[in-house]
């Protein structure tokens, strides 16, 4: 009978669409990859992969197999997982994939403690703004903001987070402070743009409640947002950014994370800008908060280390700084 690891090494390499997917995802060379696909061939005694140098594809003998030892792999994993608990003890490699400024600002100096709490596990953070192929790069769980959700995920909602325009002091003495949303479109406006697919972040202006779009003088534009705020705090214009972001928190050692020392709004180097509101058939700006969600690549099981994680940022989530509760 062929060995379990020539027998995930193949499965690891259809969803990845290539042996060095699998192999990635096994922690193992593309060569041994493919030396264990070779072995399960000669096993079986027939070709399941046809492979040239820039493709791969199953033959009809590949597709039977796969189709019977697929959902078989998936119930070991699920069986792993499920005994984890029994014994009291999470265990094996969880992999997160989560938005920069947030996995940076937020969610890293959260885990330490989660960590600590399940020492068999073996965290792996992906932090980037693309889009992340949970299945192909083999992710447990991803954290990702409302519009950046792709249409039949399953997601939960795991904390709103304020978003406050800011400008540095400089740039209001020079510049003014706008005080209605006509006034803010008269300033240099510093704009997120995703890198994944080229979108600009837009501002949310309405008129009488009905989203509107107004041309706005953009001072900068920018595929980080950190970079942003940094521009903004240099005098460049006026930034519109999550309260993370924006309020730098340090960690008391040997505590819980705590609001301490350094802030950019405390110490002065930003300054929050809260706009008028406006009347009848006049701009408004509307800052709603930016919801993050955690999204799953398998909405029937979800393992139990990732619900372990997902629980435990619900909880942690809202009582950080400048963090509200979802609803």
């Amino acid at each position: 009978m062929p060995n379990l690891r020539a027998i995930e090494t193949f499965v690891k390499a259809l969803e990845g669409g290539s042996i060095a997917s699998a192999a990635r995802q096994l922690g193992i060379s593309p060569a041994a990859a493919s030396q264990n696909i070779a072995r399960l061939e000669k096993e079986l005694g027939t070709r399941l992969i046809t492979r040239t140098t820039r493709s791969m594809a199953l033959t009809e003998a590949g597709e039977r197999y796969l189709a019977r030892v697929a959902p078989v792999l998936d119930e070991l994993e699920r069986a792993q997982s499920d005994l984890s608990l029994i014994h009291g003890e999470l265990q094996g490699r969880l992999r997160i994939a989560c938005m920069t400024a947030f996995g940076r600002h937020v969610l890293a100096p959260l885990l330490p403690a989660f960590a600590a709490k399940h020492p068999r596990l073996e965290l792996e953070l992906l932090i980037t703004d693309r889009n992340v192929d949970v299945l192909k790069e083999d992710v447990d769980v991803s954290v990702r903001y409302r519009d950046a959700l792709e249409p039949g995920m399953s997601v939960r909602l795991l904390v709103a987070v304020p978003r406050v325009l800011h400008a540095s002091p400089a740039y209001l003495r020079e510049h003014g402070t706008p005080q209605t949303a006509e006034e803010l479109l008269q300033h240099a406006c510093l704009v997120y743009r995703r890198g994944s697919d080229g979108r600009f972040m837009r501002w949310p202006f309405s008129r009488d409640g009905k989203p509107v779009e107004p041309q706005l003088r953009i001072g900068a534009v920018a595929t980080d947002i950190d970079s942003l705020v940094e521009y903004a705090r240099a005098g460049g214009g006026i930034v519109w950014a999550g309260s993370f972001i924006t309020q730098r928190y340090l960690q008391n050692p040997g505590s819980s994370p705590l609001p301490i020392a350094e802030r950019y709004v405390q110490e002065g180097q930003l300054v929050p800008i809260h706009l008028k509101p406006a009347r009848k058939g006049q701009l408004q700006f509307d800052p709603q908060p930016l919801d993050f969600f955690a999204c799953f690549r398998d909405r029937k099981y979800v393992p139990s280390k990732v619900r372990a994680l997902v629980d435990y940022l619900v909880e942690v989530l809202p009582q950080q700084p400048g963090m509200q509760r979802s609803q």
